[in-house]
């Protein structure tokens, strides 16, 4: 078979929310947004429902349908970007509670929804989601009648500990609710790192979930198994691949992989990327190509029919940083065409 394999460890995702809701006092739901990282959401929500979530955010109601299936109907689905226009049907008819992020949605919200559960999105600074300290001081009293379940804000640094944009939103967080008994939640991954002044009631692990950082102690998710399909021997000064960037120094063996940009490696690691076999490093040579990756496979001893590209030792965020990108990056961009194992 020339396609890659994609192992996903749906026991590991389960694992690394229980060591995150250990972490707070607080509920802690999951984010499933953009397909469960690219993963499926239906099978990462199904998991984590069976682990204990109550409580999930996926950023558009479309993605609605799918968790709530998976997940039954009494769970919570919270949705980022709110009640957007069209939205009306698919938040009625899978139960989802908008995060209202404007006056225009509350408003809509209200004449097309009216007895319907919705949360509320504040902006304590980071200036993307989310009704602004005057909004909300105006449409306050309005929002408390209509009895919102949630109230959230999202921290812009919570990767970086000693940020200080993040004593800086959580003062403005307090600022704007902490008279209030309703539901709060500030913390996403980083923000549950951050300790217990952070949590408030409900906390919502995202990258955490899935083997990334800033989550350290999390268990790895993915590998990524790819075929060889030809082993050549070069000689030096022959090139390989598109261009001929990379040139033999001395006699190599270059082995051709089935996989490409076309399946979410990005062009731009050139021989910046690495694979394995059997905990051989082998570099990338040449341009990484549509369809196919050349890599000197000159040390590795044994006979190999597949190499590694995400493996325990070279998980997703060291690959992130041969391409000067993030983990979420390389989780929401892995490609349709592998075939995907769950265990």
């Amino acid at each position: 078979m020339s396609t890659a394999t994609l192992i996903i460890d749906l026991n590991a995702i389960r694992a690394n929310w229980r060591a995150l809701d250990a972490k707070s006092a607080a509920e802690t739901a999951a984010v499933v947004k953009a397909n469960g990282y690219g993963l499926d959401a239906t099978r990462v929500a199904t998991a984590l429902a069976k682990e204990g979530a109550r409580q999930f955010f996926i950023a558009v109601a479309e993605e609605g349908h799918s968790v709530r299936n998976a997940v039954g109907q009494e769970a919570k689905i919270c949705v980022f970007s709110g009640h957007m226009q069209g939205d009306t049907d698919l938040i009625r008819e899978n139960n989802l509670v908008p995060m209202i992020n404007s006056v225009d949605q509350l408003l809509r919200h209200v004449e097309l929804l009216p007895d319907h559960s919705f949360g509320i999105q504040l902006d304590t600074g980071m200036n993307r989601l989310g009704l602004e300290p005057a909004e909300w001081q105006a449409v306050r009293e309005l929002v408390l009648r209509l009895k919102p379940q949630l109230i959230m804000s999202h921290l812009a640094c919570a990767d970086e500990i000693h940020h200080p944009m993040n004593t800086k939103q959580l003062q403005v967080f307090k600022d704007l609710t902490s008279d209030l008994t309703i539901p709060k939640s500030l913390s996403a991954t980083g923000g549950i790192l951050l300790g217990a002044d952070f949590h408030f009631d409900l906390t919502r692990p995202g990258i955490g979930l899935y083997g990334g950082l800033p989550f350290h102690d999390s268990q790895s998710v993915v590998k990524l198994d790819i075929p060889v399909i030809q082993i050549r021997d070069v000689e030096t000064g022959e090139s390989v691949g598109y261009g001929n960037t990379w040139t033999a120094p001395l006699p190599r063996k270059i082995a051709t992989v089935s996989a490409g940009y076309a399946d979410g490696i990005f062009r731009v690691m050139g021989s910046a990327a690495t694979l394995y076999a059997n905990g051989t490093a082998c570099p990338v040579v040449g341009r990484i190509s549509m369809d196919m990756i050349g890599v000197d496979v000159s040390d590795v001893e044994t006979p190999i029919q597949s190499l590694q590209f995400i493996n325990e030792t070279h998980g997703i965020d060291k690959l992130a940083k041969d391409a000067g990108t993030i983990s979420y990056e390389i989780l929401t961009s892995l490609g349709r065409r592998y075939q995907r194992r769950y265990i």
